[in-house]
């Protein structure tokens, strides 16, 4: 596997080099400031054997990736039962489409677009109490990655409350129509603050493995779960870019707007690279380019 950390390091002075690097998720203000200039990678694979290369261990804001985690929960606790408050195909528009969920009469087209995860959030919320559903959640994460120094940034958190007026829009037009349980504050809040768990990319590519499926790898939920959790981060993992991403990648993944990328090499590794600036999917621009690098060159792809 040494040709394996001499492509991951000729990727990252490769994207160090250029000097596009995109735009930050400025809508977001504790995000606004975040150097675009970062770029890191990291591969685990099965047997845990890692491999690195550039900014690996700056921790970032997860945002979406964590919808990847909640889901296993949700899915874990309620079933199928789950499908009947959002549903599993791509979306075709923008993560916080409101006009997508008024045509729907308020269920969301799938589990990892705004609308999605935030009625997943309720579901996981299911009467107890946001501290303690955020327990569960940074525990699994911490279980995951077996790495107990993932955290929240309750600053990102508020920062998030503060302006998440399209998001609490959102929550109030699925709660007009009977489809969320708890109110609209107590699902945000706990969205908020999950959107906020900081991870660095190395310990976001060792929370990964548990989707590898492999005999080596934590098995933290069944196989059927993991290979329904890898159809949707393929088939709705980067919102209305997910197409181009399958087409250029291959493989099932998972962004969010901090600038990383989780993606999932079946049986073999999990992977995970993060650059802040973004595409106008926003999806990591640098990212994206070096997962599509990287698939090509290791032969890696699902097809």
């Amino acid at each position: 596997m040494t040709d394996l950390q001499s492509i991951l390091t000729r990727l990252s002075d490769d994207m160090h080099s250029d000097g596009d690097w995109g735009d930050v998720a400025a809508y977001i203000p504790e995000l606004a400031g975040v150097d675009p200039a970062q770029f890191g990678i990291a591969a685990v694979l099965a047997d845990g054997t890692t491999f690195t290369a550039g900014d690996t261990d700056v921790p970032f804001s997860a945002q979406s990736i964590t919808k990847v985690f909640t889901l296993a929960i949700a899915l874990g606790r309620s079933g199928d039962q789950l499908w009947t408050r959002v549903g599993r195909e791509p979306s075709g528009r923008a993560f916080n489409s409101i006009v997508q969920l008024e045509q729907e009469q308020g269920r969301p087209r799938n589990p990892f677009i705004n609308a999605g995860a935030i009625a997943v959030t309720d579901e996981i919320l299911a009467g107890r109490a946001p501290r303690d559903t955020l327990a569960e959640i940074v525990q699994f994460i911490r279980a995951a990655a077996d790495d107990r120094d993932i955290h929240i940034n309750d600053a990102v958190a508020r920062s998030e409350f503060a302006h998440g007026h399209r998001n609490f829009a959102l929550a109030h037009f699925m709660a007009s129509c009977g489809n969320l349980k708890n109110t609209p504050e107590r699902t945000l809040g706990t969205y908020f603050h999950h959107c906020a768990i900081e991870m660095s990319v190395l310990q976001l590519a060792r929370a990964g493995l548990f989707l590898v499926e492999a005999a080596e790898a934590p098995r933290l939920i069944s196989a059927g779960r993991m290979r329904r959790l890898n159809a949707l981060m393929m088939t709705c993992g980067h919102y209305d870019g997910s197409g181009d991403f399958a087409y250029r990648v291959g493989l099932p993944a998972k962004s969010g707007v901090g600038g990383g990328i989780l993606a999932i090499v079946p049986g073999r590794a999990s992977v995970a690279v993060w650059s802040p600036g973004l595409n106008r999917y926003g999806n990591s621009l640098k990212g994206t380019e070096a997962m599509a690098r990287l698939a090509r060159e290791m032969d890696w792809s699902v097809f």
